[in-house]
């Protein structure tokens, strides 16, 4: 096996070849069952117990697990998880929720956008596919929101489908043991994908898919990788290379100061006021929140208006306040949130989306 590797992924000094000139190498037959077997069996004793994970599991589950792990921590998302499975354990019980409730029960997963395209997938699958949701990824594809890793995913994990799943945890141990890269770019291409195809075997592809995954999320992480206790350390030629830092350094996403974190904020006020009026009258619940408020100077602020939203809302609001008191930036990105479909006006108010 070793020497199939040696001979498979050879240097740049013996090829005369920069790395990024063949970024995705031939890799042998030996090497491929090599690392398959190594995952699987891996995964037979390290493998978590994620709810979605379990037999009885509906497809439905496995789709809205699939569309809140995106960008998220597992941590985060298995108690959202049960509690939204718990409240729509079928696409046509979310197809009929508000909303703003369905904005309100994805809390604090982040990217909200992400509720409403499973909401419109619902629909779909509610209204014109009798419930069920698709079989294949093609299908699964040409659903609302659903891009290919997701429809791959769920075809393989859902159904048994032969895929090829490649998350950003899946991709970073192909390129590691096969390509000798520490990472690999931001989005697969076309060439990565089909390369990536002859590592999915014939029979166990549902244990491999899953396999991989959680080993790129438990020992090949993108920050200090267990190298040493990896069970493919020898086989590695990222390992067996040095572990070569990449030059292209991985783009950080700021946060504090950010756009983004502003409209986070401006959407846990509206959340907030939503949850403390679920009692009220429906009239009054939906009313939101003054937009003044949002927007008014410091020094126009009205203190008793502010106190009268409740003591979360209020509370959300300092926090909105002391991130931004620039009301134009605030109307901007009030606008924003209200064209993405995650807010609304009314007249002198926004709230959430009814």
């Amino acid at each position: 096996m070793r020497l199939s590797i040696q001979m498979t992924h050879r240097t740049t000094s013996e090829t005369g070849i920069a790395p990024t000139a063949a970024p995705f190498p031939t890799v042998s037959p030996d090497e491929v069952e090599f690392v398959q077997s190594t995952i699987i069996d891996w995964f037979a004793t390290a493998e978590r117990p994620l709810p979605w994970r379990d037999p009885a599991t509906t497809a439905w589950a496995v789709l809205v697990s699939e569309i809140m792990s995106q960008q998220t921590p597992v941590s985060r998302v298995e108690p959202r998880w049960r509690a939204w499975m718990a409240k729509w354990p079928t696409p046509a019980d979310l197809a009929a929720a508000p909303t703003a409730e369905v904005l309100h029960s994805w809390d604090r997963l982040g990217y909200p956008r992400r509720a409403l395209r499973l909401q419109e997938a619902a629909r779909v699958i509610a209204e014109d596919l009798d419930n069920r949701v698709p079989t294949t990824a093609a299908e699964l594809e040409a659903l609302p929101g659903i891009g290919s890793y997701t429809a791959a995913a769920v075809a393989s994990f859902a159904h048994g489908q032969r895929t090829t799943v490649l998350d950003t945890n899946v991709r970073r141990v192909l390129v590691r043991v096969f390509a000798g890269r520490d990472r690999p770019t931001t989005s697969p291409s076309r060439r990565e994908t089909q390369w990536a195809e002859q590592f999915v075997p014939a029979v166990g592809h549902v244990r491999w898919n899953a396999g991989v995954m959680e080993f790129g999320a438990l020992v090949c992480t993108a920050r200090n990788p267990n190298c040493d206790g990896c069970p493919l350390a020898e086989v590695c030629a990222w390992n067996r290379s040095g572990r070569p830092a990449s030059a292209v350094r991985p783009k950080t996403q700021k946060w504090a100061g950010t756009d983004r974190q502003l409209r986070g904020a401006i959407m846990d006020v509206l959340k907030a006021r939503h949850e403390e009026t679920l009692d009220e009258a429906e009239s009054d619940r939906l009313d939101g929140v003054p937009f003044d408020l949002l927007t008014a100077s410091t020094t126009d602020l009205d203190e008793d208006m502010v106190e009268s939203l409740g003591t979360v809302t209020s509370a959300k609001l300092r926090t909105m306040r002391d991130l931004s008191a620039d009301a134009e930036r605030i109307s901007r990105l009030a606008a924003d949130l209200v064209a993405d479909g995650l807010a609304a006006r009314h007249g002198d108010r926004l709230s959430l989306p009814r």
